[in-house]
C-alpha cells in the first residue's frame, strides 16, 4: 500500500522561540510518519524528540503490519526508559520528554498511536476528523465539564500535558485504526499548528490540497508562538 501513498513534511521554530524542539519523520517508503514535540526546557526538548525520531528511523524495511506496530511500541518504550535515566543523571528534578504521534500504513489500513497533545487529523470526503484525543490538563477539564472546549486553547494551563515519552512511569500509547479510503488526507502536527489555525481553517486548507510547507508557513504567519511541525500524507 505504501507505494500508493505520498507525503510532505515541514518544520519551523516559529516566530517567537529561539530554537526548534520539534522533530519529524517522513518515510512513505516504510509507510511510517511521526511528529515529536519536545518538552522540558533548557534544550532538553530537542534531546527527547531527536531520540524518538532516531529510534523510529531505525526500523528496518520489509516488516508486515504487526511487526511494524510492535517495533514502534518497543522502540518508544525503550526511549521512554532512556530519557528517564538521563533526567535522573542530570539531577535537577526535571524531565526530558516529548509528545509523539505516529501514523502507520500497511495493506490498505492505517494505525495511529500517540502520547501527549500533538495531533493527527483526517480529511475524508470533505469532512475533518481529529483521530487523536489530547493527553492534556485542559482536555481532562473539558471531559469533566469544568471547561468549555472553545476556551481550552486560551487557558493558562493549555500547555500542560499529562502523557509523554520520557515522563514518569510506564509509557502508555493510545491507538486508533481503520481502513484507508481513496482521497484520504492525514495531517500530523505539533500544537504550534492548531494554536494558530482554527480547525475550520485547517479543514479548508486540507480540502484545497495544501501541503506541509504551506500549513507551516500559515501557522507561523498567524503568530507562530510555538514551534510548528506538519506532515501531510495522502492516499
Amino acid at each position: 500500500m505504501s507505494g500508493a501513498l505520498t507525503s510532505s513534511a515541514a518544520t519551523h521554530p516559529g516566530a517567537v522561540r529561539p530554537r526548534n524542539e520539534d522533530n519529524l519523520l517522513n518515510r512513505p517508503d516504510l509507510g511510517l510518519w511521526a511528529v515529536a514535540d519536545g518538552a522540558g526546557g533548557h534544550g532538553s526538548g530537542d534531546v527527547a524528540s531527536s531520540a524518538i525520531i532516531e529510534a523510529l528511523e531505525g526500523i528496518p524495511p520489509g516488516l508486515n503490519a504487526a511487526e511494524m506496530l510492535a517495533q514502534v511500541r518497543l522502540r518508544l518504550t525503550a526511549v521512554n526508559a532512556e530519557l528517564q535515566v538521563k533526567a535522573t543523571e542530570r539531577g535537577t528534578g526535571g524531565v526530558i520528554a516529548s509528545t509523539i504521534v505516529v501514523l502507520l500504513a500497511r495493506g490498505g489500513y492505517f494505525a495511529a498511536l500517540w502520547a501527549g497533545d500533538s495531533r493527527i487529523y483526517l480529511m475524508r470526503q470533505g469532512a475533518l476528523h481529529r483521530l487523536t484525543r489530547d493527553h492534556s490538563l485542559v482536555q481532562e477539564m473539558v471531559d469533566a465539564g469544568d471547561l468549555d472546549a472553545d476556551k481550552a486553547e486560551a487557558h493558562p494551563h493549555a500547555n500542560v500535558i499529562t502523557r509523554a515519552v520520557g515522563a514518569d512511569g510506564e509509557l502508555v500509547l493510545d491507538k486508533v485504526a481503520d481502513r484507508i479510503q481513496p482521497g484520504d488526507r492525514y495531517m500530523l502536527c505539533s500544537d504550534g499548528v492548531f494554536k494558530e489555525l482554527p480547525e475550520g481553517r485547517i479543514a479548508a486548507l486540507l480540502a484545497q490540497g495544501a501541503d506541509a510547507a504551506e500549513l507551516v508557513r500559515l501557522a507561523v504567519e498567524a503568530g507562530g508562538r510555538d514551534n510548528v511541525s506538519v506532515v501531510v500524507m495522502e492516499a
